[in-house]
């Protein structure tokens, strides 16, 4: 049964979901690189020559693959609980956890990474306002599709991991 992360970019899915992995001995698996694995490009130029909509598309394959590997940790694209359908394949297999944290925490998480990697929706130099305005949108799926949610703000990755821990049983 996978333990699914979804949230924001920034939100720390890939640490957080590297550190619960590699505790319990299972698999970490980022559905970005499971997409960019089998398109053999970048999510940035899916975005470019796909759009959104394409992209989406992918993800979800990606999110379907995944969903039967025993003993896995995902961490999920920031957009991947836009579809219904994600929601339903991990629903359906796992866990879901939130990973929540504010704007200005995300932004500062992801200032160190350039705009070209895989970060294509961060149009605004102000890569703060452009993240409010992505989670206001995304909020409402996020909140609905969480069996858990979990604010990363304040806490290291390893306090995260450990919260993460407490209220899963796998």
């Amino acid at each position: 049964m996978p333990l699914w992360l979804i949230g924001m970019m920034g939100a720390g899915k890939s640490t957080l979901g590297k550190i619960i992995a590699e505790r319990k001995g299972w698999k970490f698996i980022d559905t970005d690189d499971v997409v960019m694995e089998a398109t053999g490009r970048e999510i940035t130029e899916l975005f470019a020559t796909e759009g959104e909509a394409g992209f989406r598309i992918r993800e979800s394959e990606a999110v379907a693959s995944v969903s039967s590997h025993p003993g896995a940790v995902v961490a999920t694209g920031g957009g991947a609980v836009l579809l219904s359908e994600n929601v339903d394949t991990m629903r359906r297999t796992g866990l879901i956890f939130w990973l929540q944290a504010e704007p200005a925490t995300l932004a500062a998480r992801i200032a160190s990474e350039s705009k070209q990697t895989r970060r294509p929706l961060i149009f605004d130099d102000d890569v703060e306002h452009s993240l409010r305005g992505i989670l206001d949108d995304r909020q409402g799926a996020y909140r609905a599709a969480a069996d858990f949610a979990i604010s990363t703000d304040l806490l290291s990755p390893e306090e995260a991991a450990d919260l993460v821990e407490a209220l899963w049983h796998d």
